[in-house]
């Protein structure tokens, strides 16, 4: 018999979302670190995430009989019948069976019974080589059974129901998962929670270990979800567990606020990195860029943590190391960043021998993705627009950022060939003394360079509408250093029909901008 795949809302758990319990008889505790490995390896939804880490821990409660008088959960006592029915549950054999004996018992089932069920229920969708077959009625059934009867369940009892029900599977929005915490939430003080509470003090930051919270950290920066409440999660826990956290670890937890571009509002997130980078700074120099490299898509760069970075020691210390290429890279960017954005360092630079090109070519998300880009229709727009010699395709720029497409203006807002200007902007700029940049610097240069900034729905976080800390950064940079940024969202560009509609929107882009182009261009 095939097994269901669990719709949104039917009450059955997804097969991919199964773990393996206690068996019977064991003191057992649904864990939090276990529940997150499982939730992060089936990839799921943000909001189940967050569910988990809101519910509030239970205590260790015994699924089976024991030496102290078999005292169930629920807070009944035992009695013959009653004991007898959890034998008969922790040993059926199939999720048809369990329902068969609840069915079947309607006056010896206890509340206890049900969290007894749902523990079976786990083993034996666990269960190797072979799980048994499960039909969707079935669970339906047994969801059902629940949500009638918790009415009467402790707040002990709806906890474990809560926590297994989410271990097991069952759609965050479904009716068993609802109907469980509309009684949680029945039986709870009327208290308003404060706008984004950081989610484990509820969840206890002791009970989550660096291992589990990384895994959260590189699910977020992986699938781009900037979901605040998970996020305020990891910078609680970071602070929380300063002490036991060296700088390989704190990288890694870090990376999904630099690149979801989300400062998280935890007071002690930049004290405590600060604390950690000078602690730290000396023992692992990858991962103290790394950090900074968060920190700098953030403009949250610590002068002291530069000054570190930045001394002649310290780069001395990473010349003859494998990544020193990457260091280098890295720590170019932050000289950029310092040159463009922190006009009151004053403190060590980067040698000029020692600076790279930080981006020479386009992003390895662009590259994995131009299939799906717009970049070749936007080309083939311009080429029919203005003629290929007015334009320069995927152009790096000094300090090294790499340009979707970059026009060459004149004053009067005519477009110019580009192979008779040069088509860099000084760096540093001219027009500001060195450590400060300006918007729209003055130079002896009187054409303007404006650049076409295609921005892809994976430019994006996954709700569409916060650029991704790297593109932030990017922009930001050339728009310090002197270029007009002209972006193309994704959400204009895929409502274009055709090349046609394509050639009128650009128009429009660039007339709107003052430009002006002859009649040569089509």
């Amino acid at each position: 018999m095939r097994r269901p795949r669990g719709e949104p809302g039917s009450g059955a758990p997804r097969p991919t979302e199964r773990a393996t319990c206690a068996g019977p008889g064991e003191s057992w505790s649904p864990s939090p670190n276990s529940m997150l490995r499982v939730l992060l390896s089936a990839q799921a939804s943000p909001a189940r995430l967050s569910g988990l880490l809101l519910i509030p821990p239970v205590q260790p409660c015994c699924l089976g009989p024991s030496k102290w008088g078999d005292r169930p959960l629920g807070g009944c006592p035992s009695a013959g019948p009653v004991q007898g029915l959890q034998r008969l549950l922790e040993q059926a054999r199939s999720p048809g069976e369990l329902l068969r004996w609840l069915g079947q018992n309607p006056t010896k089932v206890r509340a206890h019974h049900y969290p007894v069920a749902l523990h079976r229920l786990g083993q034996l969708l666990g269960s190797r080589p072979r799980p048994p077959p499960v039909e969707q009625a079935t669970l339906q059934d047994l969801s059902q059974l629940i949500i009638r009867n918790c009415p009467s369940f402790d707040i002990h009892t709806i906890h474990v129901c809560l926590h297994l029900a989410v271990l097991l599977g069952f759609p965050s929005d479904g009716p068993l998962v609802c109907a469980l915490e509309q009684e949680r939430r029945f039986r709870l003080p009327p208290k308003p929670p404060p706008p984004l509470q950081p989610v484990l003090h509820e969840a206890r930051p002791e009970e989550l270990t660096p291992h589990v919270m990384v895994l959260l950290a590189q699910h977020l920066a992986r699938h781009r979800l900037r979901e605040p409440q998970l996020l305020e999660a990891i910078a609680h826990f970071l602070v929380v567990q300063e002490a036991q956290l060296n700088s390989k670890v704190v990288q890694k937890l870090v990376l999904p606020f630099g690149r979801l571009n989300y400062l998280p509002l935890e007071q002690q997130f930049m004290p405590c990195l600060e604390r950690i980078l000078a602690r730290e700074a000396g023992v692992a120099p990858l991962a103290t860029v790394n950090i900074l490299m968060s920190l700098c898509q953030l403009r949250c760069l610590p002068f002291r943590a530069l000054h570190f970075v930045f001394s002649p020691g310290f780069i001395n210390h990473i010349s003859g190391t494998p990544h020193a290429l990457i260091v280098r890279r890295y720590l170019s960017l932050l000289d950029t960043a310092v040159e463009l954005e922190l006009p009151g360092y004053r403190g060590p630079r980067l040698p000029r021998r020692h600076q790279v090109p930080i981006f020479p070519q386009p992003l390895t998300t662009d590259r994995a993705r131009c299939k799906y880009s717009h970049k070749d229709i936007v080309a083939e727009g311009l080429r029919q627009l203005l003629g290929e010699e007015k334009y320069r395709q995927d152009l790096t720029v000094p300090p090294g950022y790499c340009t979707d497409f970059l026009l060459c203006v004149s004053s009067s807002g005519a477009v110019l060939p580009v192979r008779t200007q040069d088509p860099f902007l000084p760096y540093p700029p001219r027009s500001c003394p060195q450590g400060r940049a300006a918007s729209n610097p003055t130079t002896r240069d009187p054409a303007q360079r404006v650049v076409l900034m295609l921005r892809e729905r994976w430019h994006f976080c996954r709700d569409g509408r916060v650029l991704l800390g790297s593109r932030a950064l990017r922009e930001r940079h050339l728009g310090l250093m002197g270029y007009q940024l002209l972006p193309l969202p994704f959400e204009e560009l895929e409502s274009q029909r055709g090349l046609p509609q394509l050639k009128s929107y650009l128009r429009q882009k660039l007339q709107a901008l003052g430009l002006r182009w002859g009649p040569e261009g089509g």
